[in-house]
């Protein structure tokens, strides 16, 4: 711990601003161009079903995807392509995306959160423990994990329910009070096909309990959790 002081005050470690772009090769929000000959071979290949042909062009479901550039690989025409952006649609709204005036902006309350592993990989949840450390430093919006619902104004759902933890899920969403947020991190929790229909699984977290906002991604980084998270804060102030 001393160590750590240490170097956060000589400037070695630095708390990271929140940026929905990330480094050159991550495979974020797809990008299809002109060049697209509507073959649809994209979405034949995408192993979630993420992918549908509209007007013979290919509309991605962000809730479903895995990010996992099968489709990319797929296109013979090259005219789909991953951005290094994330995806935002269904996390902010338009006026959300300033993400400057978001995160600098002084919340009105804080904001507590339960978190629930519904089922998942450990993947979305190794990238939540990264929020507490002092480059994210989730701590400084306001933000903190409760080990309660009882004390949770939002509840953070991870991995695809399973049928052993549906229970769990509807018992903890009934436990917390009025005003409440449920935001599904993670593939698993925002679309539920990543492991496919099977006896053992529910689904996503949207069909069990109501969600409010989803944070696509196979795991998604940090900075798309904080960004979420931030949102949820203002959401919550709003029906308050």
């Amino acid at each position: 711990m001393l160590k750590m002081i240490e170097a956060i005050l000589a400037k070695r470690i630095v708390t990271e601003n929140i940026s929905f772009t990330g480094h050159n090769r991550m495979r974020g929000q797809l990008q299809c161009s002109n060049s697209c000959d509507c073959c649809g071979k994209c979405a034949e290949i995408c192993p979630v079903q993420a992918i549908t042909m509209i007007n013979g062009k290919p509309e991605v479901d962000y809730k479903k995807c895995i990010f996992c550039g099968r489709c990319v690989e797929a296109c013979m025409q090259g005219a789909l392509q991953h951005g290094n952006k994330e995806v935002l649609g269904s996390i902010l709204t338009e006026t959300q995306v300033q993400i400057g005036e978001m995160i600098t902006a002084k919340l009105g309350r804080s904001l507590h959160v339960r978190h629930l592993d519904a089922g998942s990989c450990n993947a979305c949840d190794f990238e939540m423990g990264a929020l507490s450390n002092p480059i994210y430093d989730l701590h400084r919006f306001g933000i903190a994990f409760v080990a309660s619902p009882r004390h949770a104004d939002m509840l953070m759902v991870t991995g695809v329910v399973t049928r052993n933890l549906e229970q769990a899920l509807r018992m903890t969403y009934e436990a917390m009070p009025e005003p409440k947020l449920v935001m599904a991190c993670g593939a698993c929790a925002c679309g539920g096909a990543t492991y496919g229909s099977t006896y053992a699984i529910c689904g996503s977290a949207a069909d069990i309990v109501p969600v409010d906002i989803t944070v696509p991604g196979c795991p998604p980084r940090p900075s798309a959790m904080i960004a979420a998270l931030c949102a949820a804060a203002d959401i919550l102030n709003e029906r308050l």
